[in-house]
C-alpha cells in the first residue's frame, strides 16, 4: 500500500512541461487524421458527406474519451501517490491499422462491390461497414486481452508479433511514403532530414522537432508551388466547416456482421498487435517511472476504440509509444487532456479540411515515414539477435501484399480490370514471363498477418530446436490454408479476393502438411541426437 506523502505537492492539471507535450503528441495525432482524410477521399473516393459528418466526429470523440481518461488515471493515481511528477499515457489514432484497414478490408471491399456491378454509394456504404466491424472487432479484442495479456506474451513469440507488425509499417507505411518523398523531393527530403537530425541525432532547436517539420515543410510546400491556392478548393473546404453531433451507427454495425467472418484474417492478428504493443507502451512507462495497472489502461484503450466504432470511425486508437520521451520533455498530465480536447473539437467542427489545405500532408509524411522506421527497427531491436532470421522472414508477406497492391493498381492504371478487360488468368502468364511472380504475391496477399505471424513463429521455434512447437504450427497453418484463411485467391474483374470454403487452400495445405512431416523428422532425429550424446 502506498502512503502518501504530504510534505509534497499534489498533482496538478497543466504545468508549464505540458506545452511542449502536447505540441509534440497533438502533431502525431494532425497527421495521423490528415491521413484519415487524404485516404479516405483519394484512394476510398469516400463523399466529404460521410468524412465529415461521420467519420471524423467519430474519431474526434474516441480522441476526447480516450486522453481524457488516461489525464484522469493520472492525476488520480498520482493524488493517492502524493507525486507531482506523473506523465500520462500518450494516446491517439493507431496508424498501423489505419493503413491495414484501409488497404485490406476496405478497399478490397469497394473494389469487390463494384465489380459486381454495385453503383458508387452502395461499393462505399460496404467498404465503410466492413471498417466499423474490423475497428469493433479491434476494439473488443482489445478489452479482453486486459485480462489475458500476459497469457498473450507467454504464448505468442516476440518476433512473429513485431515481425508481422515490421511488415505493415514496412511496406504499406515506410516504402508508401518514400515513394512519395523522392516525388516531391524538395519537400519530402528537407523534411526527413529534420526528422533525423532531431529524432535520431537528438538535436535540440527551440521548437520540438515534429512541429519544425511540419513548419519547414508547410513553407518549402507553398513557396515551390506544390500547394495550389484555389479558391474553389478553399471555398469547398471552408463549407465544411460547422458543428456536427457525433450519433451512434449500431444499426450499421449490425447490417455489416457478416462481413465479420472474411475478414477475421485481419482483425484478429491487428486486435492482438494492439493489445501486446500497449502493453510494451505501459511497460516503457513503468521503467520511465510511472506504473500504471495494466488491465484499466488496456480497457481505457479497447473501449476508446469500440466508441469509435459505434459512432462511425473505421480507425482503432492505441497508446502510443514515446511516454519516456514526454517524460523527459517536462509534460504531465495536461498535455493528455489538452490533446484530446483540440483534437475532438478540431474534428465536431469540421476543421481539417482547411487545416489541410494549409498543410499538406508533404509536410509531415517524413514523420509517418520515421513511425514505419521505428516499427522496423524495434523488430529486430526488440527480440533476440538469434531471431533476426525469423524477424527477416516475418517481413516478407506484409511486403508481398504491398507488392499485390502496387501490381493491381498497375494493370488497373493500365487498362485492365474494366468491364471489357477484367482480370483473369491470361494476366499472370504475361507477368510470370517477366519474371513477376504475381500468384504467389497474390496468395501471400491473402491473410499475409497470420501468414507472417506463423512463418516467423517457425522460424523462432526451429533455432530454439522446438520441432514438436515448429511441427503445430505449420498444422495451423495447414488448417487455416485448407479452409481458405490464408493464401486462397480468386479473381475478381478489377482485384483479387479471399477465398473462402472447403479446400479452396489445398495446393498451400499440402506444402504445410510437407512441413510438419520434415519438423517431426527433425524433432524425432533431435532426440535421437541427444540421447545418444
Amino acid at each position: 500500500m502506498i502512503v502518501p506523502d504530504s510534505s509534497k505537492p499534489g498533482p496538478r492539471w497543466w504545468v508549464s512541461g505540458d506545452l511542449d507535450g502536447f505540441l509534440g503528441l497533438s502533431l502525431d495525432n494532425l497527421i495521423q487524421i490528415l491521413l484519415i482524410l487524404g485516404l479516405c477521399r483519394g484512394v476510398l473516393g469516400y463523399p466529404d458527406a460521410l468524412v465529415f459528418g461521420t467519420i471524423l466526429p467519430a474519431t474526434g470523440i474516441s480522441l476526447l474519451i480516450g486522453n481524457g481518461a488516461y489525464a484522469l488515471q493520472a492525476y488520480r493515481l498520482a493524488q493517492r501517490e502524493g507525486r507531482d511528477d506523473r506523465t500520462a499515457l500518450p494516446y491517439g489514432i493507431n496508424t498501423v491499422s489505419l493503413f491495414a484497414y484501409i488497404f485490406l478490408v476496405m478497399l478490397p471491399v469497394k473494389l469487390t462491390a463494384l465489380s459486381q456491378g454495385l453503383d458508387e454509394a452502395t461499393a462505399v456504404r460496404l467498404s465503410w461497414q466492413a471498417g466499423l466491424v474490423a475497428c469493433l472487432g479491434s476494439g473488443l479484442i482489445e478489452a479482453c486481452g486486459a485480462f489475458c495479456a500476459d497469457w498473450l506474451r507467454r504464448w505468442l513469440p516476440r518476433a512473429a508479433l513485431l515481425s508481422t507488425l515490421a511488415g505493415i509499417a514496412l511496406g504499406y507505411i515506410a516504402l508508401g511514403f518514400l515513394l512519395r518523398t523522392y516525388a516531391q523531393p524538395l519537400v519530402g527530403l528537407a523534411v526527413l532530414a529534420v526528422i533525423l537530425a532531431t529524432y535520431y541525432g537528438k538535436v535540440r532547436f527551440p521548437i520540438p522537432g515534429g512541429l519544425l517539420a511540419v513548419l519547414v515543410g508547410s513553407v518549402l510546400a507553398w513557396s515551390s508551388g506544390l500547394i495550389n491556392a484555389d479558391p474553389q478548393r478553399w471555398a469547398q473546404e471552408a463549407a465544411q466547416i460547422g458543428w456536427r453531433w457525433p450519433h451512434l451507427e449500431l444499426g450499421s454495425l449490425w447490417a455489416a456482421r457478416g462481413q465479420l467472418l472474411p475478414w477475421l484474417g485481419v482483425i484478429v492478428p491487428m486486435g492482438l498487435f494492439n493489445v501486446l504493443g500497449s502493453l510494451q507502451n505501459i511497460e516503457s512507462a513503468e521503467a520511465a517511472g510511472d506504473r500504471y495497472p495494466v488491465r484499466s489502461s488496456l480497457l481505457i484503450n479497447g473501449l476508446g476504440t469500440v466508441v469509435a466504432a459505434g459512432m462511425g470511425s473505421c480507425f482503432p486508437t492505441t497508446i502510443y509509444i514515446g511516454h519516456p520521451g514526454w517524460k523527459g520533455m517536462g509534460a504531465r498530465i495536461g498535455y493528455s487532456w489538452l490533446n484530446g480536447l483540440l483534437m475532438g473539437a478540431a474534428c465536431l467542427l469540421g476543421l481539417f479540411g482547411v487545416v489541410g489545405q494549409i498543410v499538406p500532408i508533404e509536410a509531415g509524411m517524413a514523420i509517418v515515414l520515421y513511425i514505419g522506421l521505428v516499427i522496423t527497427a524495434q523488430a529486430f531491436e526488440a527480440t533476440p539477435r538469434a531471431h533476426a532470421a525469423a524477424v527477416a522472414l516475418g517481413l516478407m508477406p506484409g511486403l508481398a501484399g504491398w507488392g499485390a497492391l502496387l501490381i493491381k493498381a498497375g494493370l488497373r492504371a493500365g487498362g485492365a480490370g474494366g468491364p471489357d478487360t477484367p482480370f483473369g488468368p491470361a494476366l499472370l502468364e504475361g507477368l510470370q514471363q517477366a519474371d513477376v511472380w504475381a500468384a504467389g504475391a497474390f496468395a501471400l496477399e491473402q491473410g499475409q498477418i497470420i501468414t507472417a505471424m506463423l512463418l516467423a513463429a517457425m522460424v523462432v521455434y526451429a533455432i530454439e530446436q522446438r520441432f514438436k512447437a515448429a511441427c503445430l504450427t505449420a498444422l495451423v497453418a495447414a488448417a487455416c490454408s485448407w479452409f481458405g484463411v490464408i493464401h486462397a485467391w480468386q479473381f475478381s474483374a478489377s482485384d483479387t479476393s479471399l477465398q473462402l470454403g472447403w479446400g479452396t487452400g489445398a495446393a498451400w495445405a499440402q506444402g504445410y502438411l510437407a512441413m510438419a512431416v520434415v519438423f517431426a523428422a527433425a524433432s524425432w532425429r533431435s532426440g535421437i541426437t541427444k540421447n545418444g550424446s
